[in-house]
């Protein structure tokens, strides 16, 4: 076993509320063991979460406040949004995400909300179904193929790149000069798009994509950036209405275990793992139970 015990000399604790996560008695010396706790504590700091009035936005938004996070609750949609964010002790903003000037307010929220801000979580997203060529043989439309990139890939870009610029701005974290995470929700659609899904896969790929550029570009401030693919998780991204229980036992057939829908608890749990474990970077994680997407 590498790691010392945590009751070593210069071992770290956790940070306490308001020390925006600091390790106390962590060493600057190369050679100092650390403990086996993560350096990104997350009780006295401020998270932005995007998408967070319900599905994986609200869950993750639930999840880092109940590590103690001062959450920013971003999304479009107040009702649902103040409501979560009363909840949780947080802050509700309304946020487009395609709009630079929206997603900077949200930031701005969020960087002054009196604990340092260390995590961005792009959870806002959209979904679109049409052919590239039609069956009555007319091409894709062109409007809401840009409405979904705008959405899914833009507005990650948007909170990836204002909220990086944020965080540079605060001290580091802890003796590697860490400073935040930002993690960002693409989907296994992103890896193996079906029949309709090329708006969608292409905003989520896009997503993927930017992954270890961006990681590499925000080494030298301390910003660890990580992607999430989840697969077909129980949210409201699937609508409702006839023929829906059909359509998702389909979308289930291909599960290899467990053979059940994913929740969003789990995937903000593991929003929360990634953000803790200070050596993941620069990563695409599928977060699926084994799953791979058919063609329809």
């Amino acid at each position: 076993m590498l790691d010392g015990p945590t009751d070593i000399p210069g071992g770290r604790r956790p940070g306490r509320p308001g020390d925006g996560g600091r390790a106390e008695g962590a060493s600057k010396s190369a050679g100092t063991p650390r403990s086996m706790l993560p350096a990104m504590e997350l009780n006295g700091t401020a998270a932005i979460v995007t998408g967070a009035a319900s599905g994986l936005g609200e869950a993750t938004a639930r999840d880092l406040a109940a590590a103690g996070c001062r959450v920013v609750v971003a999304d479009l949609s107040e009702q649902q949004g103040k409501a979560v964010a009363e909840a949780i002790g947080g802050l509700f903003v309304r946020t487009d995400v395609s709009d630079e000037q929206s997603v900077q307010e949200a930031v701005d929220a969020a960087a002054s909300a009196g604990p340092p801000l260390r995590v961005a979580v792009s959870c806002a997203g959209i979904l679109f179904a049409a052919r590239t060529v039609g069956r009555d043989g007319s091409p894709h439309p062109l409007a809401p193929y840009q409405k979904v990139i705008d959405v899914n890939l833009i507005g990650t870009f948007n909170l990836m790149r204002i909220a990086a610029a944020a965080i540079a701005r605060t001290e580091p974290a802890d003796s590697d000069g860490q400073r935040g995470v930002i993690i960002n929700i693409s989907s296994i659609a992103g890896m193996e798009g079906q029949v309709g899904q090329t708006a969608y896969s292409a905003s989520k790929a896009g997503i993927i994509g930017m992954t270890v550029p961006a990681a590499r570009d925000l080494a030298s401030i301390g910003v660890r950036v990580n992607a999430i693919c989840p697969g077909i998780i129980e949210t409201p991204i699937y609508g409702s209405g006839p023929g829906r229980e059909d359509f998702l036992a389909k979308l289930v057939a291909p599960i290899v275990f467990p053979k059940r829908m994913g929740t969003p608890a789990e995937v903000a749990r593991f929003v929360r793992a990634v953000v803790e474990n200070d050596y993941l970077n620069a990563e695409v994680f599928r977060f699926d139970a084994g799953i791979r997407l058919q063609p329809r």
